[in-house]
């Protein structure tokens, strides 16, 4: 009989120090916060008789077990990862890992981006993966280039305005 084999990681195990602190914040707080708290709670619900049919101590393993493999997956993940600075000092136009990016589509709207790993990429803080068909165009290239995107929904064209390193928003000063 075949083993089961995983599927192998095609992300890239690149992360910036904001993310690897997230994601360290995260383990901890999950590890010296959350389980304490659940596993008092699925005590508590233990003592009271039938485990059976007590929905808190069955949700409570449950949610347990979900901790565990949350706190599993973030502490190899948090090993395997290379943390890279990103030197604010660069004077370089061109996009590289940490980077970030200010874009003009078709329609004149300027978009801003950082290029992250894919652990801590999150569109809401205008942070992309380099993995990302974006962030995958735009690795590599300089201000003035254009960029075509090739996207499940069509075609995306973007023009580099400008590129700029360090940790905050570029937008934000």
């Amino acid at each position: 009989m075949a083993k089961s084999q995983k599927a192998p990681q095609s992300d890239s195990a690149y992360i910036t120090p904001e993310g690897f602190a997230r994601l360290q914040s995260e383990h901890d707080h999950l590890w010296s916060v959350e389980r304490p708290k659940v596993t008092e709670q699925v005590s508590v619900a233990a003592a009271l008789g039938d485990r059976s049919e007590n929905a808190d101590y069955i949700y409570g393993k449950k949610r347990l077990r979900e901790i565990d493999r949350r706190i599993r997956f973030l502490a190899k993940r948090i090993d395997a990862l290379t943390v890279v600075e990103s030197d604010s000092e660069r004077k370089d136009d061109r996009i590289y890992f940490g980077a970030w990016v200010t874009l003009e589509d078709a329609d004149g709207e300027t978009l801003s981006y950082r290029l992250v790993g894919p652990d801590e990429s999150d569109a809401s803080r205008g942070e992309i993966s380099m993995d990302s068909p974006v962030g995958r165009s735009l690795l590599g290239k300089s201000v003035g280039d254009e960029v075509i995107v090739r996207r499940p929904r069509g075609a995306l064209e973007l023009e580099v305005i400008a590129v700029r390193y360090g940790a905050a928003d570029p937008a934000e000063g």
